[in-house]
């Protein structure tokens, strides 16, 4: 039983392994905040995933029911039942993200036989203060978790770039690489060849240059 309510049987079963057709196409794929993830395929096409934020959404009725709870007498009936409707909307706000990650890394899965993606170091990532609650609201580890294991299924290839690649830092163009930017830098044109750039499709782009 979790915390819910709610109980839960486990059936372990034996099944054939669904016969997935190989393909040749490549994707690169770039995480972020606003778009939860920015694509770049090997046919030049761009897809933009837009960050789905169920947190951000469900957070002023959480508070209400958290702020309800704290007011109940320990102890009593009224208080079980405020922490049951806390325990749903958190469960709630789980299983949205869930669905989300599931269909999006199915689709990937699903299309390319190489994917290649950045290697986060979300623990760090998460000494920021300021970007901590909306990291863990988008899932980031819990995606990379299962396009790994899916990609394993499908016989499809991942590619993790290293941890230290400047993929936002480089010119998707013409290779020239001008230095870190502030985050609050989304777009701007390189100084070498003159392309204009968006940041994120930029590092999608480099990303999927790894994969060649």
């Amino acid at each position: 039983m979790n915390k819910s309510g709610k109980y839960f049987v486990s059936i372990l079963v034996k099944s054939e392994d669904e016969a997935v057709e190989i393909t040749k196409r490549k994707i690169g794929i770039d995480l972020g905040i606003s778009d939860f993830a920015i694509t770049t395929n090997d046919l030049g096409e761009i897809e933009k995933h837009k960050n789905p934020k169920q947190l951000y959404k469900a957070e002023k009725q959480l508070k209400k029911a958290q702020r309800s709870l704290s007011r109940k007498q320990k102890g009593g009936k009224n208080r079980s039942k405020a922490r049951l409707q806390v325990a749903k909307k958190h469960e709630k706000i789980a299983n949205q993200r869930k669905d989300f990650l599931d269909k999006l890394t199915k689709k990937i899965t699903d299309e390319n036989q190489v994917i290649v993606i950045e290697t986060l170091s979300t623990q760090n990532l998460m000494k920021n203060h300021k970007l901590a609650k909306s990291i863990g609201d988008a899932g980031w580890y819990e995606f990379v978790r299962q396009l790994e294991y899916k990609a394993e299924q499908k016989g499809r290839t991942i590619i993790k770039a290293d941890r230290f690649y400047p993929s936002s830092q480089i010119c998707s163009a013409c290779g020239h690489r001008d230095g870190k930017k502030p985050l609050h830098i989304r777009e701007w044109e390189c100084p070498n060849c003159g392309e204009y750039l968006d940041r994120d499709i930029n590092a999608s782009k480099n990303l999927l240059a790894l994969a060649k």
